[in-house]
């Protein structure tokens, strides 16, 4: 431990001993520094990460840039970018003597490019539209660049003639003739992401107009609502861009059918599909250090967003393509190379945490570099690796490892002040035998001031997806640490459809959304209580989002009498009515074996709308108006359904959030109402 890191824990025990202990209250929650993923240097001597604070008082989010040296005894981490715009997405130039990243400080977001040597932070792109993402050639001569712009406009002037032209127009109709016309939060204006290349003259600016790599195809780079520069890389000589896109024309909606394509980074030739003979999904692909092999994930089934991305290796002169790790149960998150080209690092999920794990090429030998925690994102450069890790007792923080494994350092210690007196409820993981004998494991935290011999009452936490977890991570939504900072016992158990327990496992819950999960929950539960006499059972409330939602809808009916209280928050009420609402068309179809007109008796056989009769337990609904996901109309509907049946209930809408609230001030109220309704059932 460096004598910085015994500086700094020597003075929170300091001020801890000053300080009576608490628990971690929302607003805590709402206002920590978040740590964001490291972007190694060339040389991996520094690392430039994100660290964005919360202005209260403005609603909003602010980040800057932020540096830590690696090199020898370690210096505390310093402000690399800082400006009263955020700047993300740092990347680092080719030769380490700069930074370039993004920012509005000009009016849009626009590239920007700050010395490393320190100095005033020059301006690479002044487009008259917003760069969404960018990723700077390894040769330091070329930029790609993500941007919306209406396809058949021949430059980006045209794009932002237009857009203004619409403004001007006092008619506010839409015509669309395909899907999507929404998606996620936000209808679709008719632009697509297309993804540009520009030159970089000596000096690091772009010099000239950008030209398309990707216009010609019919679908957006990266993907939307997500998809980020993981989806499109440069190879190593900066003469070729790979990148992902699905082409499915009006079968987006229910299309998962993303390639790769090879195009020439200057332009002036048709994108090549790489994987034309995979039906499914394609992505993230990254080239060797040599440029002769391209590592990538595939999906093996079409029309299923949470199959297991397979790690794939093909010849870039042959094309041929085989499999890293076939027999290796478990998806990969991403990927990157080692500097020597014998072995890729990758992340995964594993039995409740999110690890980092080193593939030899040549073997497919699997040593993993983390333990016990969550990987937010990492990078790779000569021998080090950088990463961000997360716990259900700390927010992320930096660490670096060497690729051949062995002791972690931690780079960061953000939020120590503000945490120096927060006592974090102590937390297990536990496993039991679930629905069909199979083992199923869960975690349980106790309350920040538990004493021996005391039983606490219980939020039992659902996760969403459904193909999800709720592991050994730190959240800003749905954070365990919350409840126990309230006096209450957390319980969250990783059902069957949960992720990091094997394909097997992942695949059990389609097409039985209210079976195996609810079998699980309910002897997860019991087992809780038997092996934890802490636990309070009649005193319990079950809280779940999205999917999680869904449960808390089907456990009203199915259920009846599991709890004192029920937080639903984004949950499906009509399986029908979420069949033919909801934009992703494929995870409906997919999830009960077909469109709901094909099989609809799937969609029927765990639609919670069939058990209303059997309601009575108190339920609090939350829902944002901009959730295109799980429309609105469905947890009005839970609501109505409440009121119509006399049932105590609250209904609490966010008029300006989607399927997550994000805003600092609604975050504030979204907690409290939660913990208050809970407080009624469980502590009069």
């Amino acid at each position: 431990m460096t004598l910085r890191l015994l500086m700094l824990g020597a003075a929170v025990a300091a001020s801890s001993a000053v300080a009576a202990p608490r628990g971690l209250t929302v607003e805590d929650l709402v206002t920590l520094e978040r740590v964001g993923a490291p972007v190694l240097s060339p040389d991996a001597s520094r690392a430039v990460y994100t660290v964005r604070s919360t202005d209260m008082d403005k609603n909003r989010g602010h980040t800057k840039l932020w540096m830590v040296d690696l090199r020898g005894a370690k210096s505390a981490p310093t402000v690399f970018v800082s400006d009263a715009s955020s700047s993300t997405d740092p990347e680092w130039s080719p030769k380490g003597d700069a930074v370039y990243f993004l920012s509005n400080r000009s009016g849009s977001s626009q590239v920007w490019r700050q010395p490393a040597a320190g100095g005033a932070p020059v301006q690479v792109t002044n487009l008259p539209l917003d760069v969404d993402n960018f990723r700077v050639s390894p040769s330091g001569d070329r930029i790609a660049l993500s941007i919306a712009v209406f396809r058949d406009c021949a430059d980006l002037a045209c794009t932002e003639t237009r857009l203004k032209e619409q403004a001007k127009n006092k008619a506010s109709g839409k015509v669309y003739d395909r899907l999507f016309v929404r998606h996620w939060d936000t209808w679709n204006d008719g632009r697509n992401a297309v993804l540009f290349s520009a030159a970089l003259d000596g000096k690091g600016v772009v010099s000239g107009a950008p030209v398309s790599l990707s216009g010609s195809l019919d679908g957006d780079v990266p993907s939307k609502p997500f998809g980020d520069r993981e989806e499109y890389r440069f190879s190593p000589d900066g003469k070729t861009v790979v990148f992902a896109a699905r082409i499915a024309g009006k079968t987006e909606a229910w299309s998962t059918n993303f390639d790769l394509y090879s195009v020439p980074a200057a332009g002036g030739a048709a994108p090549r599909n790489l994987t034309a003979e995979n039906p499914a999904w394609d992505t993230k692909a990254v080239f060797s250090p040599d440029g002769r092999t391209l590592a990538y994930l595939a999906m093996a089934r079409p029309g299923f967003e949470a199959d297991r991305y397979q790690i794939m290796l093909m010849d870039v002169a042959t094309g041929a393509k085989r499999k890293l790790a076939a027999d290796w149960d478990r998806s990969a998150g991403g990927l990157q190379w080692s500097a020597d080209g014998k072995s890729v690092v990758v992340d995964a999920e594993d039995i409740g945490q999110h690890r980092l794990f080193r593939i030899e090429v040549a073997s497919g030998k699997i040593t993993p570099l983390t333990d016990k925690g969550s990987i937010g994102g990492f990078d790779v450069r000569g021998n080090t690796v950088a990463y961000s890790l997360a716990t259900l007792n700390s927010p992320a923080q930096l660490y670096s490892v060497k690729l051949a494994g062995g002791k972690s350092q931690q780079l960061t210690t953000n939020n120590a002040d503000k945490l120096a007196d927060v006592r974090f409820g102590e937390f297990e993981q536990f496993s039991f035998k679930g629905a069909g004998g199979d083992t199923v494991y869960g975690y349980v935290m106790k309350p920040w001031n538990a004493t021996p011999g005391a039983k606490y009452p219980v939020a039992f936490l659902v996760h969403g997806g459904p193909q999800g977890s709720f592991g050994n991570a730190w959240s800003y939504r749905w954070n365990p640490q919350i409840y126990a900072g309230a006096g209450y016992a957390a319980v969250f158990i990783d059902f069957h459809g949960s992720t990091g327990y094997g394909q097997k496992f992942t695949d059990a819950i389609s097409g039985d959304w209210g079976g195996k999960p609810l079998e699980d929950l309910q002897k997860g539960l019991a087992a809780a209580v038997e092996k934890f006499p802490w636990l309070d059972r009649e005193r319990s409330c079950a809280l779940g989002a999205s999917y999680g939602g869904y449960m808390m809808n089907w456990i009203e009916g199915n259920w009846p009498d599991g709890f004192k209280c029920i937080v639903n928050h984004d949950g499906v009420f009509d399986t029908r009515g979420m069949a033919y609402s909801t934009e992703e068309q494929w995870f409906t179809d997919w999830e009960s074996g077909g469109p709901y007109f094909t099989v609809p008796e799937n969609h029927e056989r765990f639609n919670p709308v069939h058990h209303v009769n059997k309601w009575k337990t108190p339920m609090l609904v939350v829902q944002g108006d901009l959730d295109f996901r799980i429309p609105t109309a469905q947890g009005l509907s839970t609501f109505t359904a409440l009121q119509r049946k006399g049932i105590e209930s609250k209904f609490l809408m966010f008029p300006d959030e989607n399927h997550w609230v994000l805003k600092p001030a609604n975050s504030v109220l979204w907690h409290h109402t939660v913990i208050d309704w809970l407080d009624h059932y469980l502590k009069r």
